[in-house]
């Protein structure tokens, strides 16, 4: 009996997330979750109004508890869909953002804060991005540029601040308004970089040296020009390993690219369905087995009375 119950559990187990996985990916409940997340975004853009909040407050009250629950019943919804697979539920990161939003929402210390309660309910609008697919991929690219960004920044740094020193040292008597610090000349150097301002700062510069001019051109060919279109570079190379990344996820399985351990899992899980298959074959077979002796047997025994 335990052996069977071993084997029922299972089984049970991918029967309940084939249940959950129709429902999970079908058209009308991915509609419903939007539009709930819109609703509930006008709810939130209703509270900022004081006389609504004080006038429905009870009613507002009910409807973001609403909110709250639907938004529960749809994550346990998706984690049942993988209840035969619990990792890969856990490897989504849509799936770890949509649990944390629910579970820090229902917190106390979270409840209990006023401010966290409005950024945790304002997290949930950002879901919206689950069922758009080019806003997805846009954040995506967002946090796959993260480190070509970080570079920029710590190249884009220590450019300003070697420029900054040197606008300090030649222009700090005679313009201290911009460069009279090296925060000032921070200041008005990263103001530069958008090129607004630019022909005032270097007619100033020119009143001062007419070497100035080479001071502000190569400042501006390397900041504007150089360092700009390399983070332009970053961002556009990330939103095609986004695309890519999203076009490779809506392929059909028999033709996405697949890598060892992908092929890995798809073969057990076929071992595991012809296991289950051979299972249920035996256990007929034993039951048959044991029809035919039970009636023998009962054949047998009006002969023998």
């Amino acid at each position: 009996m335990a052996d069977v119950a071993a084997v029922e559990a299972p089984k049970g187990r991918r029967a309940l997330a084939r249940r959950c996985r129709r429902i999970t990916d079908s058209g009308w409940f991915s509609g419903t979750v939007f539009a709930v997340i819109l609703a509930n975004a006008g709810v939130l853009g209703l509270e900022t109004y004081a006389g609504v909040a004080a006038r429905w407050h009870d009613q507002l009250s009910v409807v973001e508890h609403g909110f709250l629950t639907v938004f529960a019943a749809e994550i346990t919804l998706r984690a049942l869909a993988h209840a035969d697979r619990p990792g890969e539920f856990f490897r989504d990161p849509w799936n770890l953002f949509d649990l944390a939003v629910v579970v820090l929402a229902v917190l106390p210390i979270t409840r209990e804060n006023a401010t966290a309660l409005r950024l945790m309910r304002l997290a949930r609008v950002l879901r919206a991005a689950r069922f758009l697919p080019q806003l997805r991929v846009i954040i995506v690219a967002v946090g796959k540029s993260l480190p070509g960004t970080i570079s920029f920044l710590v190249v884009g740094t220590l450019l300003l601040y070697v420029y900054a020193m040197v606008g300090w040292v030649f222009f700090a008597d005679d313009d201290p308004e911009h460069y009279g610090s090296i925060g000032r000349a921070a200041l008005t150097l990263f103001l530069l970089m958008t090129l607004d301002g630019l022909g005032d700062a270097v007619r100033a510069g020119l009143e001062i040296s007419r070497w100035s001019i080479v001071y502000f051109a190569s400042y501006v060919l390397l900041a504007s020009f150089v360092l700009v279109n390399l983070l332009i570079g970053v961002v556009i190379k990330s939103l095609e390993e986004a695309h890519r990344s999203e076009a490779s996820r809506d392929l059909p399985t028999a033709t996405a690219p697949r890598d060892d351990a992908t092929l890995l899992r798809e073969r057990i899980a076929a071992a595991r369905a012809a296991l289950d298959d051979l299972e249920e074959g035996l256990a007929a077979h034993e039951r048959d087995t044991h029809r035919s002796a039970d009636a023998a047997r009962s054949e047998a025994a009006p002969r023998h009375a």
